[in-house]
């Protein structure tokens, strides 16, 4: 049986501009930083939630070589590779602190069903959302 979610792996096109977003405008932190046969490990996760970690990854081997690789990265820069999304406790609060600090959101937070929702790009073109969920009420 499966016990949960132990890593998310990110396409990003540039590893020092990854650092920059993830951790300097997100606030994210480093797990792990290196280099090991040839491949550049670069995992950070959120403040509040270590378990579940981000490995950001360059699209190229030993995972994927040539065309695919490219095929990758345009996909990405085109913002066809939607990633997830990030919790917050007061979207309003956490949209107008990201978008202060150069963040480009794509739609503003608006109310939905399952709580507030907004929407943005990291600099290489993913797609990730914003989310402030509603408390759950159980079934009736």
């Amino acid at each position: 049986m499966i016990g949960g979610i132990a890593l998310v792996c990110v396409n990003v096109l540039d590893m020092d501009v990854a650092r920059d977003f993830y951790v300097g405008t997100l606030g994210f932190e480093v797990d792990i930083d290196a280099v090991h046969d040839g491949f550049h490990w670069f995992v950070v996760h959120a403040p509040d939630q270590p378990e579940v970690p981000l490995m950001l990854v360059l699209p190229g081997p030993p995972q994927v070589n040539g065309e695919l690789a490219e095929q990758i990265r345009s996909l990405v820069a085109t913002g066809h590779m939607s990633v997830g999304a990030f919790a917050t406790n007061d979207c309003w609060a956490t949209y107008h602190e990201l978008k202060a600090n150069g963040v480009e959101f794509i739609e503003a937070p608006e109310e939905r069903f399952y709580g507030i929702d907004a929407a943005f790009r990291d600099p290489f073109g993913n797609h990730w959302r914003l989310t402030q969920r509603k408390p759950l009420t159980p079934p009736a």
